[in-house]
This record gives structure tokens, C-alpha cells and sequence, in this order.
């Protein structure tokens, strides 16, 4: 992280703290400074999407946006905290359409492969439901190894805000992180998924 981004990480973290304590001028602070940050992500996401997807990136911000502020008690930890839960949303929200999608249109489920990059958006488009699915496998498996995907793949955290939003070392979340897409890879190939 560079020096010069400090200060706003620094009041990103204290707005959200001022937010979850009651402070209601803490959201109207906070809107302008995360709004940017929430588009960047979703672009990431709707990268990866069919081309013509019917949800636009900004819809998909706004959703996440309003999910977000319904969280009354959320105990926001930090700026890394708020942009997992902020990916979490936006996955969960695409996988949502996604079934829909599916469901309107009879359509299957095709497998894809997980993107071997930790930097998401590849050009290929994914499947979020195929996608969804194992990861609540592997949640099923091993609760932390899901939470760093998440965070990393569709957060975007480094593995130093995933270390620190888990409450690990670095070092685990590095093991967790390869562990888990080696599995992944695996149980979106169609291979034997008898675990991690």
C-alpha cells in the first residue's frame, strides 16, 4: 500500500467504526469516499460476465450499496472488513440473477474453471452458480479457505488486509489461498471432491 493512500484507508476505517457505532453523519461521510471503491469492484465482477448481461454495473452497486446500509449491526472492523463483506454481497447478488437467469430460461449449469490469477477479470467469462456451488462445498469443508477465495478472488484483498480481516498470519493465508484453489480447480473440473 502506498503512503499517500493512508489517510483515506485510515478514515474509511474510522467512519465505518463511527457508522457502526450510531453516528448517523458517519454513512453520509463514507457514501462518496467507498462509492468509487464498490464501482471498481463491481466492474471486476461484471468483467466476467456474459457479454449483454441484463445486470449493469451500477445497478449491482446500488443493490450491494442498500444491502450494505441495512446492516444495522454490523461492528465494521476496518476498511478490509467492509470490502469483503461488500464482495460477499456483490457475489451473492449476481448468483441470485444467475439463478433466476437460469431458472427463466431452463438453462443447465455449465462447469468452469476458477481464474488462476489472484487478480480477478481474465476476460472469460464465469459461471456464478457452478462457481457458488463449490464454494458453499468447500465452506462446508473448510469455513477459513472459503472466506480467503472470497476475499481475495472476488474482494480483491492482498493477502496482507486478508491476514488481517481473519486474524492470521500472512503466511497462512498464502497456504489457504493455494490449498484452495487447487480444490477448486478440481471440483469445477468434475473431479473427486473428498476433501482439502
Amino acid at each position: 500500500m502506498e503512503s499517500g493512500e493512508r489517510p483515506a484507508v485510515e478514515e474509511v476505517s474510522t467512519l465505518l467504526r463511527a457508522w457502526s457505532g450510531g453516528d448517523p453523519g458517519a454513512l453520509a461521510r463514507l457514501t462518496p469516499i467507498v462509492y468509487d471503491e464498490l464501482h471498481r469492484l463491481a466492474r471486476r465482477f461484471m468483467k466476467r460476465e456474459r457479454p449483454g448481461h441484463s445486470l449493469q454495473t451500477t445497478a449491482l452497486v446500488n443493490e450491494a450499496y442498500t444491502r450494505l446500509v441495512d446492516y444495522k449491526r454490523m461492528q465494521w472492523q476496518d476498511r478490509a472488513h467492509f470490502f469483503a463483506v461488500s464482495a460477499q454481497l456483490m457475489r451473492r447478488i449476481l448468483v441470485e440473477h444467475a439463478r433466476r437467469h437460469n431458472l427463466k430460461r431452463g438453462g443447465g449449469v455449465q462447469r468452469v474453471s476458477l481464474d488462476e490469477a489472484a487478480v480477478v477479470g481474465g476476460g472469460r467469462p464465469a459461471d456464478f452458480v457452478a462457481l457458488d456451488d463449490a464454494m458453499n462445498a468447500l465452506a462446508r469443508l473448510d469455513a477459513r479457505k472459503a472466506q480467503v477465495v472470497e476475499m481475495r478472488f472476488f474482494g480483491g484483498l492482498s493477502v496482507g488486509e486478508t491476514a488481517e480481516v481473519l486474524k492470521v498470519s500472512s503466511i497462512t493465508v498464502k497456504r489457504d489461498w493455494s490449498t484452495a484453489k487447487l480444490w477448486l480447480y478440481r471440483e469445477l473440473a468434475g473431479g473427486a471432491a473428498d476433501g482439502l
